[in-house]
């Protein structure tokens, strides 16, 4: 495949491709887990499965028909957290969708990916906006990808990726209990990749253009996003390339059972794409879709992410019939 960078991106700072052809980025191995991986995710979530979600009604409104709700419920800390609960117009829901965000955070539900007939919660990370902003980890992304890394148990992402269980639990606790597919972009993404291989709640997922992927590749380039500040943390203090080793979206994704759609991109500045395919290679059950670019707007993109979201929810309805 080959595209216009030149002229989609005249003013970019640097080559947002890094290089790297399809055929060299579909060679990139995920990176092998290091011993005790599986047990210590596993640990972590049986962990997570003696704190109650709790979850508690603020506020509901209708949106396109559906009653939104923004609920509270625990992280696995004991936190209190937020996020945006989506129920059908009518009827109980056949499946539920758990629906990550990129690191800005999120404002608003965006039901783009979910079915009429299927609920969503849109869980906000601990320290994001608007919905967690401060809470449970500083907020400032240079601040955020960084907490609590001396440790593997109190590094963020972690602790990020172990609410998503709660989360799922806090929906099902509403909308009872049916079979979770998990959506999620960039850090989304990648965070998802982290929790799906522990939660035998989830029949699938789409990752689109995952972060925190291949950190053998991500930490050996610059890029706009959270990895820069990462990379810079790691070339001062090389001792926290032991603590990303349990971080690995590509490490964590080859032990998922279910069937994955990766939306990777060939040019992309926040997220390098060796990342993204590092993570897309791991997969056992691979749908990928292959994007001109991410985190960038360019000549057809809103055709292009139209397709992808009607790939992603192909992917979920396979999903879901593969598991009944």
């Amino acid at each position: 495949m080959s595209f216009p960078y030149d002229t989609w991106f005249p003013d970019a700072e640097f080559d947002g491709s890094y290089g790297r052809t399809l055929a060299d980025l579909r060679a990139i191995d995920p990176v092998p887990p290091p011993d005790g991986f599986s047990a210590r995710w596993t640990r972590w979530r049986d962990e997570a499965t003696t704190v109650h979600a709790d979850p508690v009604a603020l506020r509901s409104r209708t949106v396109d028909g559906r009653r939104v709700s923004v609920i509270e419920h625990s992280g696995v800390d004991g936190i209190r957290l937020r996020a945006w609960l989506v129920e059908p117009s009518s009827g109980a829901p056949r499946a539920a969708v758990v629906h990550g965000h990129g690191y800005g955070g999120r404002d608003a539900v965006d039901l783009a990916r979910v079915p009429d007939d299927v609920a969503a919660i849109f869980p906000v990370a601990r320290g994001l906006p608007s919905l967690n902003a401060g809470v449970g980890a500083p907020e400032p992304t240079d601040r955020h990808v960084l907490a609590g890394i001396a440790h593997p148990d109190t590094y963020v992402l972690g602790l990020c990726a172990r609410d998503l269980w709660l989360a799922g639990d806090a929906l099902t606790a509403v909308v009872g209990d049916v079979p979770l597919y998990y959506v999620g972009e960039s850090f989304g993404g990648g965070i998802g990749a982290l929790a799906l291989p522990w939660d035998d709640r989830f029949v699938g997922a789409t990752l689109i253009v995952p972060s925190f992927g291949q950190y053998d590749e991500r930490l050996a380039v610059p890029c706009l996003g959270s990895g820069e500040v990462v990379r810079r943390h790691v070339a001062q203090h090389p001792e926290a390339r032991r603590v990303l080793r349990w971080f690995d979206a590509s490490s964590a994704l080859g032990f998922a059972r279910v069937p994955v759609r990766v939306e990777a991109a060939l040019w992309d500045q926040f997220v390098p794409p060796q990342g993204q395919f590092g993570v897309a290679n791991a997969a056992q059950t691979l749908d990928l879709a292959v994007l001109p670019a991410g985190h960038a707007e360019y000549p057809g993109s809103d055709a292009v992410t139209g397709d992808a979201v009607r790939g992603g929810r192909a992917h979920l309805e396979r999903a879901l019939r593969a598991a009944s």
